[in-house]
Order: C-alpha cells, then sequence, then structure tokens
C-alpha cells in the first residue's frame, strides 16, 4: 500500500475554500486500486494556508493509472483562482506551489487491534 500526498500552499485565508474544491470526487473514487483520501488543514501558519491531501492506494500502478487517466486529466485541467469569489479578482490564482510526495506504508494499525 502507497501513501501520495500532495502538500499545497495557497494564499491565507483561501486554504479552506480551496480544500472544498476536493468535496466532489471527479472520478478518483471510482478509480482501481483506490482507497481513501484526506485532505488535512495545517494549523498555525502565518505566511500562508497549507492543505495536505492525503491518498491511499493499494500499489504505486494503481496512482499511476490515476495519475494517466481521462479523469485526472480534467479534474486538473482548471487549477486556477478563486475566480473572485472569495476574495481574489477574476482570474487570479490562489495556488502557491505544491509538492507531491509517495510513502509505502510499512506499520498500519486500527484502534482496538490487538498487538
Amino acid at each position: 500500500m502507497i501513501i501520495v500526498m500532495n502538500t499545497i500552499k495557497v494564499k491565507k485565508g483561501h486554504g479552506e475554500e480551496v480544500a472544498m474544491r476536493f468535496q466532489r470526487s471527479k472520478g478518483v473514487d471510482q478509480q482501481p486500486g483506490f482507497v481513501r483520501m484526506e485532505v488535512l488543514f495545517t494549523e498555525g501558519l502565518e505566511e500562508y494556508d497549507e492543505l495536505k491531501v492525503s491518498t491511499t492506494w493499494e500499489n504505486k500502478a494503481a496512482f499511476e493509472g490515476w495519475v494517466n487517466s481521462d479523469n485526472f486529466k480534467q479534474a486538473h485541467a482548471s487549477r486556477s483562482g478563486a475566480g473572485g469569489q472569495s476574495g481574489a479578482p477574476q482570474g487570479e490564482s490562489v495556488m502557491l506551489g505544491s509538492k507531491m510526495t509517495t510513502h509505502r506504508v510499512l506499520v498500519s494499525r486500527l484502534a482496538g487491534a490487538d498487538a
């Protein structure tokens, strides 16, 4: 199993707005090998907002299948800004950058599981 973490920096005050874009799955939940997605908001940052989009996959091939899918291309085609909905001028991007990392799951525990 792997976890792919996309750390996204956005202009201060726009983090929760950007996070809401992930409410609609855009097909990721139907992708073979997809396990789950979580969108995390980093607290306590002063200069910008930060999100961590964590997706869990059965294996790397499943994730690569998603990245090469038409659904992925459509979901990431319009990564532009807020479009004026919450203070950003029309067409101005609130995105400051992102970094993707891949992690192999070596240990996983569930609540109440015996040792």
